[in-house]
């Protein structure tokens, strides 16, 4: 059925309490069940594995993709199999809705640990203990829930603002419950048969799997002799080099460096498929763009003319040229810039994101009416006593675990309020969160009152991330329960429930794997980055706090050349974006993360949108079956392909750790 809403010269014209009335009236469904113990359990759960897939692909690319539909069509799909067997009453609209809420927030929890808390172990060289880490994490996101709901009445009440994301998932929720059940499991099946055909290429490509079937299972290695278990290589070229070698054939070179130590191989990830899939053909052919100048181009030309050098490591050995190499040397600082320079251009172009954000709306005196909402909102004394108290505690825990001075802590966090109200209107408005731009204004903001302290500008900068983050993804998930009737309270406390799961859920997993322990128990944060694990935007947080405490004396002067002319360049791009409305088809920003990503990633990421955007253009029609796969499918099959191979490799990588 079609969601009631209000016009917009009622919106215009009508009092904050004029459209409470209407809302209270014709929209909430004070009687159906909501925050119930099966959907808390639901997300709480739910939540748990999306922020572990989450934390998978994001230390693979940097990216943390969304999962509030994925998780609507699953607890959908879930409860409606259970009401069908007879083992439980189906989830009532408002449940899932809650579920969402909480896996929503969950999943957004792997953020600063993929950014600025490990770019602060790469920087300072110390593990972080995993309780610091948590409570940090806790006390901050917390914050930024106390923070949002002020907010939410301005925003959502009043302001009636869109929010894209959550309007689109209020909309498959009506969907689902109102006559279209058939199209949620049809998408829910579609996400299942992609997750188990990523999950089964996975396991097969798996060293710790194959190693605990053939091994531990079948005992092939005492009947069959074999020394290391087979398995499906996911790098495809391997097969060629190793004829290559035994044969004498040839070996693709680019001005005489071998294609290999730049990182472009071809490789079978069905993860980086359907990340490219949800990103589009637009960022993902920014991202080839910017691999193909910096790995094909630059990185040759800087490998002969010597800036880019093998080095001798701490313990006397060479380290050979690699992708790694090129990148830490040389090619970081100008893909830094370009993303800085791009997100801060295209922030300050969209003046509609702070334009009167501090303005007293004109409006009728204020109506003598009682509060109907009063019972079901938050009650804004709440936060009124919790924002001041968890700024103290944030500004502790930032002291006490990371060295942040006392003073730094407490004046970052004004900023990162005001920063924090941009980026939630940013959500309200077109659903993206500038979370990168604005923590590099903390950044360096900090930097000018400390240049010696990574934690001073790494931490707060990193406050400025979860924080908005937080509070606009939590706005997002109150306006599909604002338009289906939902009590914003319940929702609220939904969203704290999700913030322990994914900080239960990721941290430990983090540990897992980017710090798995050597045979001696001891771990290290030099395998926060690996060939499996690139943890690009980890590198660039690094890099900018680098930039800040050293400046440009200690980088040779091709760099400092190219973060000039990738400055222009990236405003240029911006600019051009602004004035096109959009229609330029390059980003800055996602031609700079084409350069920290690994290029076997940025091409298969590029295929995979690729795959998505030709078969979208020859199904263009609604209602044919073509268009119902490819078009409307397009979500749940790349959010199969990531989960089921992020899942099996996360078991592979627990397997390797406890067993082997």
């Amino acid at each position: 059925m079609a969601l009631p809403q209000l016009t917009d010269e009622q919106i215009r014209t009508w009092t904050r309490s004029q459209k409470d009335r209407w809302w209270f009236e014709q929209v909430y469904r004070g009687d159906m069940p909501q925050l119930t113990l099966r959907s808390a359990v639901t997300g709480f759960l739910l939540g748990g594995i999306l922020a572990a897939t989450n934390l998978y692909i994001g230390g693979k690319t940097g990216i943390t993709t969304g999962v509030g539909l994925t998780s609507v069509i699953l607890a959908f799909a879930l409860y409606r199999a259970l009401a069908r067997s007879g083992l439980a009453q189906d989830f009532t609209i408002l449940e899932n809705n809650c579920t969402q809420s909480i896996a929503t927030a969950a999943g957004y929890m792997t953020s600063p640990l993929i950014s600025a808390l490990a770019a602060y172990m790469m920087v300072t060289g110390t593990i972080i203990p995993w309780w610091h880490m948590l409570a940090w994490m806790l006390v901050v996101s917390v914050l930024g829930v106390f923070l949002a709901f002020p907010m939410k009445r301005r925003f959502i009440n009043e302001d009636q603002l869109p929010f894209p994301e959550g309007r689109a998932a209020g909309v498959v929720l009506d969907a689902l419950y109102h006559g279209k059940a058939e199209q949620g499991l049809f998408k829910a099946r579609l996400l299942g048969w992609t997750a188990g055909v990523a999950a089964f290429v996975n396991f097969i490509s798996g060293d710790g799997w194959m190693r605990l079937v053939q091994f531990t299972l079948l005992r092939m290695n005492s009947w069959l002799g074999m020394r290391e278990p087979w398995t499906w290589p996911e790098r495809l070229d391997s097969y060629y080099y190793s004829l290559a070698t035994r044969f004498h054939l040839w070996i693709p070179a680019i001005l005489g460096t071998d294609i290999r130590q730049l990182g472009l191989r071809l490789t079978l990830d069905l993860s980086m498929v359907g990340v490219g899939g949800l990103m589009g053909i637009r960022v993902a052919t920014s991202c080839l763009l910017g691999a193909f100048i910096n790995f094909v181009i630059l990185a040759p030309l800087m490998i002969r003319h010597g800036d880019i050098v093998p080095r001798v490591a701490a313990n006397g050995s060479i380290l050979a040229i690699s992708r790694a190499e090129i990148v830490n040397q040389w090619s970081l600082w100008w893909a830094v810039v370009m993303m800085v320079v791009g997100s801060l251009v295209s922030l300050i172009g969209k003046p509609e994101l702070y334009r009167g954000l501090f303005k007293r709306k004109a409006q009728a005196a204020p109506s003598s009416e009682p509060d109907l909402l009063k019972s079901i909102e938050l009650p804004l004394w709440l936060s009124a006593v919790a924002v001041p108290v968890l700024t103290v505690l944030g500004a502790a825990v930032s002291h006490e675990f990371f060295g942040v001075p006392w003073f730094l802590a407490f004046i970052s966090f004004p900023l990162i309020f005001v920063l924090t109200i941009i980026c939630t209107n940013s959500m309200a408005l077109t659903s993206w969160t500038p979370t990168g731009s604005l923590a590099k204004i903390t950044q360096f903001t900090m930097a000018a009152f400390d240049r010696t302290n990574p934690a001073s500008n790494l931490i707060p900068g990193g406050m400025t991330a979860e924080i908005s983050s937080n509070a606009a993804n939590l706005l997002s998930d109150i306006k599909p329960g604002y338009m289906l009737g939902a009590k914003p309270r319940q929702q609220a406390i939904g969203h704290v429930i999700g913030i322990f799961a994914g900080g239960l859920a990721a941290v430990p997993l983090f540990y897992l794997l980017f710090l798995p322990p050597a045979k001696d128990g001891t771990r290290s944060v030099a395998t926060l980055v690996s060939d499996q694990f690139a943890m690009p935007a980890a590198v660039q947080w690094r890099g900018v706090s680098d930039l800040i405490a050293h400046g440009l004396k200690s980088l040779p002067a091709s760099a400092v050349a190219s973060m000039l002319i990738a400055a222009v360049c990236a405003a240029a791009i911006e600019i051009a974006r602004i004035a096109t409305k959009g229609r330029f088809p390059l980003s800055a920003v996602s031609i700079g993360l084409g350069v920290v990503l690994p290029p076997e990633y940025v091409i298969t990421m590029w295929l995979g949108a690729v795959l998505f955007w030709w078969k979208g253009r020859h199904h263009p029609v609604p209602g044919t079956p073509g268009h119902d796969f490819w078009v409307e499918g397009c979500e749940p099959i790349c959010a199969g392909l990531i989960s089921g191979w992020a899942l099996t490799g996360i078991a592979n990588s627990v397997i390797n750790v406890l067993l082997y």
